[in-house]
C-alpha cells in the first residue's frame, strides 16, 4: 500500500492493512451515532486480541473523538506501547479516558461492545494459542449484562465466527448493530470518496 501511495500520484486509501483498519472505525462511529447521538463522551469496549488493526483503529479514533476507550485483552496481547503513547495525549486534550485491563468489568456502562475474530488474516496457525487466551475474553450475553445497561449495542467488524469471538445470541440478538454497521462501511467510504476527490 505504502509503494502504491508513493508511486501512484493519486489518493490510495487505506483500506486495510496488518496495522490499521481505519475505514472500519469510521463506519463504526457511524453506527455508534445512529444509535446514542454525538460520540464524544460515550464508552467503547473492546473485548479480545489488544493488538490487532481494528483495534488499533478504534484507540486512535476514539483519542481524535474523546470518547472513552476500553481494551479488555490478556496480558500476551495488549496494544503496543508506542501506539498507547502516542495516544494517551490525545485522550487527556479530549477529555476522555483510555483504559486496558484483563477484567471484563470493564464493560460497565458501555455503550457499545466489540469484538473481532480471534485469529487475523495471516495468523491461523495460531488459532488454538489465541483460542486458549481468549476464550474468556468472548463477547457473549454474560459478557453484555456487564455493562448493566439493557440500551448497549454489540458490533463487530465481520466476518464473525460464531461461538468463538462471539457468541450467536449475542450477534444475532436485538443488542447487535453488526449488519447496519456493515451497511455503513458502504456510507462511510462514499463519504470519504466525495471528500477527498
Amino acid at each position: 500500500m505504502e509503494t502504491l501511495a508513493a508511486c501512484s500520484g493519486v489518493p490510495v486509501y487505506n483500506g486495510l492493512t496488518d496495522e490499521f483498519h481505519p475505514t472500519q472505525a469510521l463506519a463504526d462511529i457511524m453506527t455508534i451515532e445512529e444509535n446514542f447521538g454525538p460520540p464524544w463522551g460515550k464508552k467503547l469496549v473492546f473485548s479480545g486480541d489488544g493488538r490487532n488493526n481494528v483495534v488499533r483503529s478504534l484507540m486512535v479514533i476514539s483519542a481524535k473523538l474523546g470518547i472513552n476507550f476500553s481494551i479488555i485483552s490478556p496480558a500476551a496481547l495488549t496494544p503496543d506501547s508506542a501506539l498507547v503513547e502516542r495516544c494517551r495525549p490525545l485522550f487527556a486534550e479530549k477529555g476522555a479516558e483510555l483504559r486496558i485491563s484483563d477484567d471484563t468489568g470493564e464493560a460497565a456502562g458501555a455503550d457499545a461492545v466489540y469484538t473481532d475474530v480471534w485469529a487475523s488474516m495471516g495468523e491461523e496457525d495460531k488459532k488454538e494459542e489465541r483460542r486458549r487466551l481468549l476464550e474468556p475474553y468472548q463477547v457473549n450475553q454474560a459478557l453484555m449484562d456487564k455493562t448493566g445497561r439493557k440500551d448497549s449495542i454489540f458490533l463487530h467488524c465481520l466476518p464473525a465466527i460464531k461461538g468463538e469471538e462471539v457468541s450467536a445470541d449475542v450477534i444475532d440478538g436485538p443488542q447487535s448493530r453488526a449488519w447496519d454497521e456493515a451497511e455503513n462501511r458502504k456510507h462511510t467510504i462514499k463519504a470519504l470518496l466525495l471528500a477527498t476527490l
